[in-house]
């Protein structure tokens, strides 16, 4: 073996493959050594180990967490408004109801992080944010809030989601799928961002009325107020669901299909709604604001849903369920606004009147002969309003504004109503606010559907809303063995044997 190695290796070519081969394993293992010494020094060396620990002074991780949160919470909310929607509807559009929220979330994502986000949120002038678009050149942080941006701009796009949702549940049943993606864009992509500059940007207009700037905590303006229109708007443009016989004309709002599925959505978006209130701190170190807030949002829900209740049964003697899902709602949407400066005492009251409020928007929709399937205007446009104007009624001017590492309580930052012995000035600043946020939404709104009526996108024709738009937009209902067997798209329906008769009509003015 030895001769033979011998003989091998006094060949040159041998000689030159072997310290090659040799060579190369050799570099391979010092390669291997260096890369573990270099691992463990950079990753498991003491000093470097408690570098990489270390968060940056900068970035606060209990505020992150408790933002991050609070998103998750008010981003399920969607599955809220799915459930109430469809609930509320008939059977023949679910799927058209859950299909639009699903596509409205996923385009609201990329236009909030294409310019909406910017629009809304960076500096810019008093009108619109000029700055952050495609997220491009953002700071690390909120301001001082130690918040990352990322984490602030999640909360935030949950928001712009939730605004476009509260748009749809008006334009239920009649409404084409194309017609649901541009006031969608339109909605999340420029509405919703430019107006809601005007309140919560750094700039924006409505934080330097004097002598008492606009205030709205968690967004019964910004969010809901501007859902609340914009669906007023679209359901006057579409006009009413063929068959739909107002009270007015003897008849009355149609029953939803299914109250199950509608009360469990409402009872969802309530749980949803304590990562809006109080998520909107930003600071788990304001630990006795955060309870406040959700103690507040927690009492005027129940106010809102016993009073819309109360407020019905002596109409029918009946106890009526969708509308006490809509008065809790109500409440919990009035509450928004004011939640963080009032006592749990305003609370309970504004609540109530909000319950209320809730009805007489309904019975004055129904009187207008206006078609809102699911209440979407008197809950979240007309009390919006009414939780906007609260606040300068009922702030107790004990409170101030979170920070990220606690109150700020200073008598620079109190706010203070009207019945706590603050004068109009804050009522003022609030009617102001509110009353610009509904002009310019309504308005921008009407022209922006009145312009996709006119391309003949907004509505479907006679024939597909007889159909039902789950078959005609969407090849395939919810509910399959109700039609007879399953439909998938390109396959053919059975054709309607007739016209459908009138829907039937309740004694009750559930939304």
């Amino acid at each position: 073996m030895v001769q033979w190695f011998s003989r091998r290796f006094a060949d040159r070519n041998t000689r030159r493959v072997f310290l090659s081969i040799l060579g190369g394993k050799l570099l391979g293992v010092g390669i291997l050594i260096g890369a573990i010494k270099f691992i463990d020094w950079y990753w498991f060396s003491s000093a470097l180990a408690d570098e990489a620990a270390k968060v940056p002074e900068y970035i606060n991780p209990i505020n992150t967490m408790w933002t991050l949160i609070a998103a998750f919470m008010v981003f399920f909310m969607q599955a809220g408004f799915m459930c109430l929607e469809a609930g509320f509807a008939r059977t023949r559009e679910t799927v058209n109801i859950l299909l639009e929220g699903i596509v409205d979330t996923c385009l609201c994502g990329i236009l909030f992080w294409a310019w909406g986000f910017a629009f809304m949120f960076g500096a810019g002038n008093k009108l619109i944010g000029l700055q952050y678009f495609f997220l491009h050149g953002t700071p690390a942080t909120y301001g001082a809030t130690g918040v990352p941006m990322l984490a602030f701009w999640l909360f935030q796009f949950a928001f712009a989601d939730t605004c476009s949702t509260i748009t749809s549940g008006a334009m239920v049943g009649r409404t084409g799928f194309v017609g649901d993606l541009l006031y969608s864009f339109g909605v999340s992509g420029f509405i919703y961002p430019i107006i809601g500059h005007w309140v919560w940007g750094p700039d924006g207009w409505l934080n330097t009325i004097t002598p008492a700037a606009f205030h709205d905590f968690a967004g019964s303006t910004v969010v809901h107020t501007i859902g609340g229109f914009v669906a007023l708007a679209g359901a006057i443009a579409l006009g009413p669901r063929l068959g739909r016989k107002f009270k007015r004309d003897g008849g009355g709002m149609p029953p939803g299909h299914d109250m199950t599925i509608a009360a469990v959505g409402g009872v969802i978006l309530w749980f949803g709604w304590y990562g809006f209130n109080p998520g909107s701190t930003l600071s788990a170190m304001d630990a006795a604001g955060c309870a406040r807030v959700a103690a507040n949002t927690t009492l005027a829900a129940c106010t809102g849903g016993l009073s819309a209740m109360f407020y019905v049964y002596p109409r029918h003697k009946i106890w009526d369920c969708g509308i006490t899902v809509n008065g809790f709602l109500a409440g919990l949407v009035a509450v928004t606004c004011p939640c963080y400066w009032v006592s749990p005492i305003g609370a309970l009251i504004i609540g109530a009147v909000a319950g209320v409020v809730c009805v007489v928007g309904i019975d004055l929709l129904e009187w207008l002969r206006i078609d809102d399937p699911i209440g979407a205007v008197p809950v979240h446009g007309f009390c919006g309003v009414w939780g906007t104007l609260s606040l300068g009624l009922f702030a107790t001017g004990q409170f101030g504004a979170p920070t990220p590492m606690g109150a700020d309580n200073s008598a620079a930052a109190l706010v203070t109503g009207l019945f706590y012995g603050g004068g109009v000035n804050q009522l003022k600043a609030q009617l102001i606010g509110s009353a610009s946020v509904l002009a310019a939404t309504f308005s921008v709104s009407l022209a922006m559907m009145y312009v996709i009526r006119k391309l003949g996108y907004l509505r479907v024709s006679e024939a597909g809303e007889l159909e039902g738009l789950d078959i005609h937009e969407h090849g395939g209902g919810a509910y399959p063995e109700l039609l007879g067997g399953v439909f998938s798209p390109g396959a053919t329906p059975p054709e309607p044997t007739s016209r459908p008769a009138p829907m039937p009509q309740v004694a009750t003015s559930k939304a």
